[in-house]
């Protein structure tokens, strides 16, 4: 008698900042990263529509973030279980959030319980749509007819190839979050400097260089991203655009693409406040395939 393959179910934390209609599409499983605001805790079954969430920012309100909480993820990934499915988890980059070692212990935890489980932890090393893209190639895999065990061991394989570029607006952000110093907030806004920002190999948000304004700053991630993209420059995939509630700023780097890459596909979509807390309203970010992070 042959053993038929066991289906599984492809899952992601919130960060991963993927259309909502596409993962209820897909059905993808999301587990919740929190944010605290004005004492009120977002996550779960409360949440801020994006804009909100950015204008309370823009109104002097700071949040304070939480990683995914063990017991949520214990639940879901038992009711998974359940339903006799092994779980495909791709989770935002381990080393800038305890949500990902949160999974892989309540994974362990499950699988000792469970002898008969199965879940694998996709550490992308990513964020926002970059984390997103993983998703959405796991999607396209398993809808090819690819196993789990396929799907996880190509991502693994190719992790290095998912890229982002990322620039703020204000500096001051990046300041509180420890990513730099309150001087160079200061000197950095005074003389109306804009970081240019990607995720390196280990998975945290690195300085890359810096532009002078804004729009010098958007198309300088585009021309980054077109140096990075070496072979993946013809392919017919997808190119995504992240953003904390700038919307005409997007649409504009849209078409900076568009014009040189009309092949691509583009996906846009908001930064979810979990990752604006630290980026702020104004962020904006580039998430591709490339040759080199």
């Amino acid at each position: 008698m042959v053993n038929k393959m066991k289906d599984f179910v492809i899952t992601a934390d919130s960060n991963c900042d993927l259309l909502n209609d596409y993962i209820k599409e897909k059905n993808i499983g999301i587990i919740p990263h929190y944010y605290d605001l004005e004492g009120t805790t977002y996550g779960d079954e409360i949440n801020l529509e994006p804009k909100e969430f950015y204008d309370k920012m823009r109104a002097g309100h700071m949040p304070t973030t939480m990683a995914s909480n063990p017991e949520v993820i214990r639940e879901t990934f038992q009711s998974y279980i359940d339903q006799g499915l092994d779980i495909l988890h791709i989770s935002f980059s381990s080393a800038l959030s305890g949500g990902c070692n949160n999974v892989m212990a309540g994974a362990r935890e499950l699988c000792e319980e469970n002898p008969y489980a199965k879940i694998i932890i996709v550490d992308t090393l990513n964020v926002s749509l970059g984390e997103g893209m993983f998703v959405m190639k796991a999607v396209q895999m398993k809808e090819e007819g690819k196993t789990i065990d396929e799907i996880s061991s190509w991502l693994e394989e190719h992790k290095m190839e998912f890229c982002v570029r990322f620039t703020v607006d204000d500096l001051f952000h990046l300041q509180r979050g420890g990513r730099i110093s309150k001087t160079s907030a200061v000197i950095g806004s005074l003389m109306n400097v804009k970081p240019i920002l990607y995720v390196n190999e280990e998975g945290k948000l690195v300085s890359l260089s810096t532009a002078r304004g804004r729009k010098k700053s958007l198309s300088t991630i585009v021309n980054d991203m077109f140096e990075s993209m070496g072979k993946f420059r013809d392919e017919h995939d997808i190119v995504c655009i992240a953003h904390g509630d700038a919307v005409d700023d997007a649409n504009y780097l849209a078409n900076l693409v568009k014009e040189a890459l009309p092949h691509k596909q583009i996906v846009i979509n908001y930064v979810s406040p979990s990752i604006g807390a630290h980026s702020g309203p104004g962020a904006i970010g580039l998430c591709f395939m490339g040759e080199k992070r």
